[in-house]
């Protein structure tokens, strides 16, 4: 087969790990993605979180909407952990109920790795594996299934500062369609149970504020 090819969010600033997917044989697409930092083929897309990161998305609460985005759109997500495990902070049984949860609750298993150039080598294994034997290649869109116009509207609003999946069904529920979501006041927005004020304003400001375009965080 040709060079395996991996779709990486162009917000992705570990060039270690992007030097080792090359280094390791692997064709690199930068691109932007809205679900997973890596795109293995249109079924498998890949979150990668330091042991930090992970621990971080846990206190949140962003660990498991990322997990129903990734589920929603791909029917092979995978988390890659990547770091020593000794370095967490939060109780042992914490960790490992967060990942247990992931696994039977979204079916997404979590891959261990303890550098970059580990997880540089565990995504070009996966690249090669099912890009050769399937000829699936990867797709920022994925590639489970066809959408509804809700599915559609639910992810547009599910993608606005704060908001999951959960909270985008309750607002959309609650307001009926995306344009009475965005005339709605921070006021209006906190009727919808889960809509706090601080959440409030930044939906609001997000859909209201006039767009300015920085280069140098484009």
């Amino acid at each position: 087969m040709d060079q395996p090819k991996i779709i990486v969010d162009q917000r992705e600033r570990n060039l270690d790990l992007l030097d080792h997917l090359k280094e390791f044989g692997a064709t690199v697409a930068m691109a932007t993605l809205h679900i997973g930092d890596y795109i293995i083929s249109d079924r498998i897309c890949v979150e990668r979180k330091t042991v930090a990161d992970f621990e971080g998305s846990i206190i949140n609460g962003r660990l498991f909407e990322q997990a129903e985005r990734m589920k929603s759109h791909y029917s092979c997500p995978i988390l890659l952990l990547e770091g020593d495990r000794e370095e967490f902070r939060m109780h042992k049984r914490a960790i490992t109920g967060a990942m247990v949860s992931l696994y039977v609750t979204y079916g997404i298993p979590v891959i261990t790795s303890e550098s970059p150039a580990e997880s540089a080598s565990i995504l070009v294994s996966m690249a090669v594996q099912e890009q050769d034997s399937t000829e699936r290649m990867p797709s920022p869109k994925g590639g489970a299934r066809a959408y509804t116009s809700a599915q559609f509207q639910e992810f547009i609003i599910g993608n606005l500062p704060g908001i999951g999946p959960k909270l985008a069904k309750s607002l959309l529920t609650h307001f009926g369609t995306i344009r009475s979501i965005a005339n709605a006041s921070a006021e209006e927005l906190m009727d919808v149970d889960g809509v706090g004020k601080k959440k409030a304003g930044r939906i609001y400001k997000t859909l209201n504020e006039t767009y300015k375009n920085d280069p140098e965080t484009a």
